[in-house]
């Protein structure tokens, strides 16, 4: 299919959905779910709006089927954003959408406003050849929760039913988060905890009973648990397990006080050879060994907090084969694949048994920063390179 991207039309709706603050847990998202819902019904794309239990948007789906059967696809990306920082900070307005020098500006340009203006626009062209000249399905989930961390979009599709239908269970989920030159297969998982270390009260200015200072517990605990063992890369995902302290909070507003309590906050990232089990079972004979140290302390308390596991899509995958070949058509030489260190909704499907590609999108910069920008030259080369993946997967 050698058809003209649609550029300036794509380039207008990302213009429009860029002008429309979508700021996770700070600004309504109606009005940006009103400007994509507007879009599908001047052209005519029936849509299910996703709804939380309280009615509030969370996301919309749109979805065309051909006439025979064939493989079913998901093309998903996020309508809300990260929040703004200064914004005297930004050369132009974060809602912009200013144009200059080749780059359209203003935030959610690259994560991930620009994957739903490429992705809408893709189902509009398989829509437009109709029904005869497609196998499958192909459609496009647009999640108003992702930057807030609930991925409620995602979690209202995927774990409730539409109708009367059981939950949806596609194929594949291809993730338009930014970055073309690679298409990201996997992730490392991640397990979070909480440590609560005990003390002992006591007067700070008391000269023999000194109790025990829970703060001191906790940074020694967190000087132990820093130098953890961790194995090295797994063979899977080519990445290693990682241990982050993230926070610690302990002790209260007087100084006189050996405080009895601290908190530690602990993020870790998991591989396939260090998996859930394996992390609390490190952890957890860390917290013993550390509290053998302290009998005049009540033992460590922890508090799991459960994340999701890693993945890896394999590269034998068709939609990765998909791309790939789309890649080699565009440039020469097939798309790499590589696997990332953050975890992202691609974990969460995983954990349904969904395959998921959790990027391959538009050239940005300024991610989550002040600046983002996207680059309006990857625009027609990321389209045609997921035009010519569906048209193999998906012809007639």
């Amino acid at each position: 299919m050698n058809a003209a991207v649609p550029l300036q039309s794509i380039v207008e709706l990302l213009s429009a959905l860029v002008r429309t603050p979508s700021r996770a847990s700070e600004d309504d998202l109606a009005p940006v779910a009103a400007v994509i819902e507007a879009w599908f019904g001047a052209r005519g794309l029936p849509f299910h709006r996703l709804q939380g239990e309280q009615g509030q948007a969370l996301g919309l789906y749109a979805e065309v089927r051909g006439q025979r059967p064939g493989p079913w696809i998901v093309l998903d990306a996020t309508l809300d954003t990260a929040g703004f920082g200064d914004p005297a900070r930004w050369t132009h307005a974060p809602t912009s959408a200013a144009q200059v020098d080749g780059w359209l500006h203003g935030r959610g340009s690259a994560d991930s406003k620009g994957g739903v203006a490429l992705f809408a626009h893709l189902l509009q062209e398989r829509a437009a050849r109709g029904a005869a000249a497609m196998s499958g399905r192909l459609g496009v989930l647009f999640d108003l929760d992702e930057h807030s961390g609930g991925f409620g979009g995602a979690r209202a599709f995927f774990g409730r039913p539409l109708a009367a239908e059981p939950p949806p269970r596609p194929d594949v989920v291809v993730i338009g988060y930014p970055g073309d030159d690679a298409i990201v297969t996997g992730g490392r998982g991640f397990l979070r905890a909480r440590l609560h270390l005990a003390g002992v009260a006591a007067h700070s200015g008391a000269a023999e009973t000194r109790g025990v200072n829970a703060i001191e517990r906790a940074l020694a605990l967190g000087g132990a648990l820093a130098a953890l063992p961790l194995p090295g890369p797994d063979a899977e995902l080519g990445l290693p397990p990682q241990l982050t302290l993230t926070g610690i909070d302990g002790g209260g507003p007087a100084f006189s006080e050996v405080p009895d309590h601290c908190e530690l906050r602990l993020d870790v990232r998991l591989t396939s050879a260090f998996d859930d089990g394996a992390a609390r079972r490190a952890l957890a004979a860390a917290v013993q060994a550390h509290d053998a140290q302290w009998p005049q302390a009540a033992p460590t308390r922890i508090e799991w907090i459960a994340g999701w596991p890693p993945y890896r899509v394999p590269d034998g995958h068709p939609m990765v084969q998909a791309l790939r070949a789309a890649g080699a058509d565009e440039h020469g030489t097939p798309l790499p694949t590589r696997v990332v260190g953050p975890s992202n909704i691609g974990n969460y499907l995983a954990s349904l048994q969904v395959p998921a590609l959790c990027g391959y999108g538009l050239h940005g910069e300024g991610i989550h920063a002040s600046d983002e920008r996207v680059a309006l030259a990857s625009i027609a080369p990321v389209y045609r390179i997921y035009r010519g993946a569906l048209q193999r997967l998906l012809a007639g």
